[in-house]
């Protein structure tokens, strides 16, 4: 999936935030899948879902926070 006007394949900060936000189950697992390759995708996607801390509608931005603080080392 091609997020918003993302023109690429890589995991910048922008594409982190439309895939956790916007993606679909496919996304996820692809997200997740780097994110256990790849220990630099750890702190991207912490500095993200840290934007969206005190916002109790970003669901999606804590379930990724909880994910890579808990299950990632």
């Amino acid at each position: 999936m091609k997020h918003r006007h993302l023109n690429h394949e890589k995991f910048t900060l922008a594409a982190i935030d439309d895939i956790i936000a916007h993606g679909r189950k496919k996304d996820w697992v692809k997200l997740r899948l780097a994110l256990i390759n790849d220990s630099q995708l750890k702190e991207k996607i912490m500095q993200i879902c840290r934007a969206y801390a005190d916002n109790p509608y970003a669901q999606r931005h804590n379930f990724w926070m909880q994910y890579a603080q808990r299950y990632i080392t």
